[in-house]
């Protein structure tokens, strides 16, 4: 028959951000008061010295290895409906790739990619049909006595 009461904890949030404010109070209803300040005085420090050179680097071009590298991955999560995959291969300065993903009306986009020096980035994307109408299902109704 009593309700009981008690105190919520207030939301705390955190932020690696320091908090600054400021503020400017302009005020019309009074004269303006002019300040004489003492100019300030000039001073100069004595440069530095340097005292550290560091010697050249000497790179050698037969230390680089040729990039070469191959991949592929895919996903099928049917809790999640997450359905991915990927594949790229690289040799030298060529790139050859694909992706694909299953959209939310269950059609299929796939992006074939390729990009070298010559012809700069380059995207073909293909869009598959839906295969079947997406499935909507009613929010649950919780009843509360």
């Amino acid at each position: 028959m009593f309700a009981k009461a008690g105190l919520l904890p207030a939301p705390v949030h955190y932020s690696s951000a320091a908090a600054v404010s400021s503020q400017n109070i302009v005020r019309h209803d009074q004269s303006a008061q002019h300040v004489a300040v003492a100019a300030p005085v000039a001073y100069h420090a004595a440069p530095a010295a340097v005292a550290y050179h560091a010697a050249p680097a000497h790179y050698s071009s037969a230390a680089a290895a040729h990039p070469k590298y191959e991949y592929n991955y895919s996903v099928a999560d049917s809790h999640t409906g997450d359905n991915k995959s990927q594949q790229e291969s690289r040799d030298g300065d060529v790139v050859k790739g694909s992706y694909s993903f299953h959209e939310a009306d269950g059609s299929v986009r796939t992006v074939e990619y390729s990009a070298d020096d010559h012809s700069g980035f380059n995207a073909v994307v293909h869009n598959s049909a839906p295969t079947a109408a997406p499935v909507h299902v009613a929010p649950a109704h919780y009843i509360h006595h």
